[in-house]
């Protein structure tokens, strides 16, 4: 591998690792009811936080007119508002130096010649298109809980976690085809076709993960395995006859139940693919994956519980969504060391 290639590969992984950051950062301002803390969207200006005593006066008098402040706030100071405001400016200023970790080393990769290859050259683009949609759905979240209700809508967050998430694993496969090229090798076809399967559904988690943590559904039913005395709690069958279709996405018990049963699901099916890889003739890197996946999906699944049972704590709540951007991970890269394998050595 050429050291061009290596710069640029190690430079799209860091930059992969800076979206998980801004991920886990984003997973600890919701949690710390941080969010809403900010209610003006200055993307350049922006970069500077409150330095005087009369700035911070004046950015606190903004929040007073935020219904998060009217109903639930009200009796804040402005070293109480302190606290949430910080995290919510870093997670903001975070995503700023993302931008430029992409932006400059961009310039000069293309400005040295480096960037020759045409399909690099138009994923790179595609990055920074996803990373500035990213930031601007962030601010579309955030205004939908400055308007009437203090809380911002969860399909707004699902789109603000999934895009963030399509950011990461883009950047994540554009490094992998930089760092181990693409040679085609034969693979077992079940486990490619159960692999897809299981993104999938994966993907359909992260969603409702997101609706979880929208609606709050972590604080019904803080039981396992069952919900309260029941495989189903009645109140479903009741949002069901009620809301029809809409319960599924809006109703936090059906929400939870189906957040369960799709991590039921994913364990078995990864377990499936483990027992079929034991029996096939795979590759190192592809065993590796399959391992890297099963260990990742159960360390998952406990904090999955342990998050529910606890009432979602913000270092659980934190870690599993930590948790969640690993196995994507793992999927991924077990995704393309069964369709790329022979890396080359570095």
């Amino acid at each position: 591998m050429d050291k061009d290639n290596k710069q640029i590969g190690y430079w799209l992984l860091l930059g992969a690792v800076l979206v998980v950051a801004m991920v886990v950062l984003g997973g600890y301002t919701r949690l710390s009811h941080s969010g809403l803390s900010m209610v003006t969207w200055k993307p350049v200006t922006g970069v500077v936080p409150p330095l005087s005593q009369a700035q911070w006066n004046e950015e606190f008098t903004k929040y007073k007119t935020s219904p998060e402040y009217r109903e639930r706030n009200y009796d804040f100071t402005v070293d109480q508002f302190k606290t949430i405001y910080w995290p919510e400016f870093l997670h903001r200023l975070l995503g700023r130096v993302i931008g430029v970790a992409f932006l400059l080393p961009f310039l000069y990769f293309l400005s040295t010649g480096k960037l020759k290859n045409k399909k690099l050259l138009f994923n790179l683009v595609v990055i920074f298109v996803l990373g500035g949609l990213q930031g601007f759905i962030g601010w579309y979240m955030v205004k939908s809980g400055l308007v009437d209700v203090p809380s911002v809508s969860h399909y707004r967050l699902a789109i603000h976690f999934i895009t963030a998430l399509t950011l990461f694993v883009y950047i994540l496969w554009t490094a992998m085809g930089v760092l181990y090229p693409k040679e085609e090798k034969s693979a077992p076809s079940s486990i490619k076709l159960l692999l897809n399967i299981v993104l999938g559904i994966v993907v359909l988690q992260l969603v409702y993960g997101a609706f979880v943590a929208g609606l709050k559904a972590g604080l019904f039913y803080p039981t396992f395995p069952k919900m309260g005395s029941e495989w189903m709690p009645k109140s479903i069958g009741m949002a069901i006859d009620t809301y029809g279709l809409r319960s599924f996405t809006e109703s936090p018990a059906l929400v939870q139940f189906i957040h369960r049963w799709l991590a039921a699901i994913i364990v078995v099916l990864i377990g499936w693919i483990f027992y079929i890889g034991k029996k096939s003739d795979l590759s190192v890197t592809q065993r590796h994956s399959i391992n890297a996946m099963l260990l990742l999906v159960g360390i998952q699944f406990l904090l999955g519980v342990y998050t529910l049972l606890y009432l979602v704590p913000i270092s659980l709540g934190v870690l599993h969504q930590l948790g969640a951007v690993a196995l994507l991970t793992t999927v991924v890269i077990a995704i393309y060391n069964f369709n790329h394998v022979k890396r080359p050595s570095l």
